[in-house]
């Protein structure tokens, strides 16, 4: 794991494997953002914007000679699982690029405010999808966005379920950053790419797009005042946990190559993420009821057993009976995690609803 790659040309990948856990591109109802009535949080959206423009960030994902003279050859495994990573990293930043910069042009003339945030919220996520793949050329394969762009299928969100699951991404991506930046600020030995010198300030993109969202939570508020803000807030954290611990044990691997244990990994991730969401969301999940996490590793080890049946040369058919025994246990174990009673965080705060 010490040889310096030796230049190839990349292969070009125009498709990515579909399944469940694959990131989508997502369309949303353009309109209703247009029509957003902000003035609640007006003036915290404001000096986001101004934040925003400052650009921290400009010079930060530039890479230097010296990425270039770090670069190692990595162990077969320790590889795919890497380019696993990157490209499922790649390919979610690149569709948050294509639904801010759409909600950027659609939201220009009846909300000029929130197009201005969309635009600079699609520039972060544009350099790190660029970043990423050029990461991915690394190791020969990188990704080829503008034919993506129109080979996948989009998927309509209405525009409370992005809210909410864009809040949810970005926090729980600052939490993923951090939390390998910080590990491996103690185990230097344990990096094997120059690409995790990058997450701090990367981190901190995630941070303000999340801190964004909040506040475009916070000024509707039948994101937060009603009882059906209570069932979406619980659905869409479990459902962003769920995924987490879904997508952490599939790269095992790579987490292993890191140093980190990838269920101690995951847990902190959702430990954080549902503290912080307590600032955006009216209730947020009880995480340390004993039934949580041992219900999402069930849940994990049943896609794993999905996935090595998708692998075997059965026939179609065959496989999705196979898999039907695994599909019922997870949807069960959720079925359970959603009826958990939750933590009432605007009645912590003495806010009757």
């Amino acid at each position: 794991m010490v040889s310096t790659l030796a230049p190839q040309v990349p292969q070009v990948k125009t498709q990515m494997r579909e399944s469940l856990l694959t990131p989508r591109f997502y369309v949303t109802d353009f309109q209703a953002a247009a029509q957003m009535d902000l003035s609640a949080q007006r003036e915290e959206l404001q000096a986001m914007l101004t934040e925003m423009k400052t650009d921290y960030n400009r010079s930060h994902f530039v890479r230097t000679p010296e990425y270039e003279q770090a670069l190692q050859q990595l162990e077969p495994e320790t590889r795919q699982a890497f380019i696993d990573y990157l490209e499922r990293s790649c390919v979610s930043e690149f569709s948050g690029f294509l639904l801010f910069k759409e909600l950027s042009r659609r939201t220009k003339t009846q909300n000029p405010l929130l197009s201005e945030i969309f635009h600079l919220m699609a520039r972060d996520e544009a350099r790190h999808a660029g970043f990423l793949n050029k990461a991915m050329a690394d190791y020969n394969i990188t990704l080829d966005l503008g034919k993506l762009t129109k080979n996948r299928t989009y998927t309509f969100f209405p525009l409370a379920w992005v809210i909410y699951t864009v809040y949810l991404s970005e926090k729980i991506g600052y939490w993923r950053y951090i939390i390998i930046f910080r590990h491996l600020e103690k185990h230097p030995e344990n990096q094997f790419s120059p690409l995790f010198n990058y997450f701090e300030s990367w981190c901190q993109d995630e941070n303000r797009h999340g801190d964004i969202f909040k506040a475009l939570l916070r000024s509707q508020t039948s994101l937060w005042a009603t009882w059906q803000a209570r069932w979406q807030s619980r659905f869409f954290l479990l459902s962003v946990f769920a995924t987490h611990t879904l997508t952490v044990h599939e790269r095992v691997n790579f987490y292993r190559a890191l140093g980190l244990d990838a269920t101690a990994f995951d847990q902190e991730v959702i430990r954080k993420t549902n503290e912080t969401s307590a600032r955006a969301f009216p209730v947020i999940l009880d995480v340390e009821h004993p039934e949580f996490f041992p219900r999402l590793q069930a849940c994990s080890r049943a896609n794993l057993e999905m996935g090595q049946i998708e692998k075997t040369s059965a026939p179609a058919w065959l496989k999705t009976a196979r898999k039907l025994p695994y599909i019922f246990s997870v949807v069960g174990h959720l079925w359970r995690l959603f009826w958990l009673k939750p933590i009432a965080v605007e009645e912590r705060r003495g806010l009757a609803l």
